[in-house]
């Protein structure tokens, strides 16, 4: 019999976590009663009730296996660290809010017995308006237009993967890991589906506006160069926009001594614009070097406090 591991992150969760279990069980027991399952939840240091109610769960069924961090290793460590503690013949990710909707596992295992490796979930709509959509438009094509790998808009992670899919994951030496770009850029056969994204049940986003604007820039720059290769362009057009400026004020200078005066405004100007676009270059850098650090001490993507159910 083939086995589906789940894996949920949690992050003060307590008022769902219950709901999430018995939903994916629900759906396990059901229409994929065939399969053989485990359900692995990663808990990022919750502060409420969240590792009470799981470990409640867990004595009960030990197909729940659970990670306790030791604090909290963000929104992208810390899924991904469970991601490869998985033991399943495929592993899907399932967020503890269930705005992944479980009703799609069917589907999804459906593609996989068919010879897919990779089925990747799909946002067709969800509850988000306004700002946000706007944002994350912009974000995929922005990433789009920059990478080398084809990326995948609406696409946040959700999906099914192949053990061979995740032992090539096991492989990598990503200490930041940026799974929805990764996913792609491994590969494989990858099969597609579609679901509407349900508004959140209980309490809010634990992303916040940082988080998102971390994310993003984790991305652009884990797989394009061509951030630093813009500024590159832009200093070049700069520096030659510059001369060329310097040489026609020379010689309206030159030609017309009295009546044209040096003036302190275009000195703060050019002093300004040129200060803003060295600041934007050294942040690009900086982003750069910032993950070369990363890569170089080779720390764990979380350190863990305990384990549940884990023979």
């Amino acid at each position: 019999m083939k086995t589906i591991s789940l894996v949920t992150p949690c992050y003060n969760e307590e008022a769902g976590i219950r709901e999430c279990y018995e939903t994916c069980r629900k759906v396990m027991e059901g229409e994929l009663a065939d399969y053989g399952y485990e359900h692995i939840f990663i808990d990022n240091c919750s502060t409420d009730k969240t590792v009470a109610i799981l470990k409640e769960i867990a004595a009960t069924d030990k197909r729940v296996k659970i990670i306790v961090n030791a604090r909290n290793f963000g929104p992208g460590r810390s899924p991904h660290h469970a991601l490869l503690a998985a033991s399943g013949d495929a592993v899907v990710p399932i967020l503890a809010d269930l705005q992944t909707p479980p009703s799609v596992l069917s589907e999804m295992v459906r593609h996989w017995a068919a010879g897919s490796k990779v089925v990747i979930a799909v946002r067709r709509d969800s509850d988000e308006r306004g700002l946000m959509v706007l944002a994350r438009k912009a974000f995929y094509a922005l990433l789009k237009r920059f990478s080398k790998v084809d990326q995948i808009p609406n696409f946040i992670g959700y999906g099914l993967y192949d053990r061979q899919v995740m032992d090539v994951m096991r492989s990598l030496n990503e200490p930041d890991p940026y799974f929805r770009g990764l996913v792609p850029e491994i590969g494989f056969e990858r099969a597609v589906v579609e679901y509407d994204q349900p508004g959140r049940r209980h309490g809010r986003s634990r992303n916040g506006l940082l988080d998102l604007v971390d994310i993003a820039l984790l991305g652009i720059t884990t797989f394009s160069k061509a951030p630093m290769r813009l500024m590159t362009v832009v200093g070049f057009i700069v520096a030659s926009l510059s001369l060329l400026a310097a040489f026609v004020y020379l010689c309206v200078k030159l030609l017309f001594w009295n009546s044209v005066p040096v003036g302190i405004t275009p000195i703060l100007l050019a002093t300004f614009f040129f200060g803003a676009v060295q600041l934007l270059a050294l942040g690009l850098v900086g982003e750069y070097v910032g993950l070369l650090l990363q890569y170089a001490r080779k720390f764990p993507l979380v350190v863990e406090k305990e384990r549940v159910n884990f023979d």
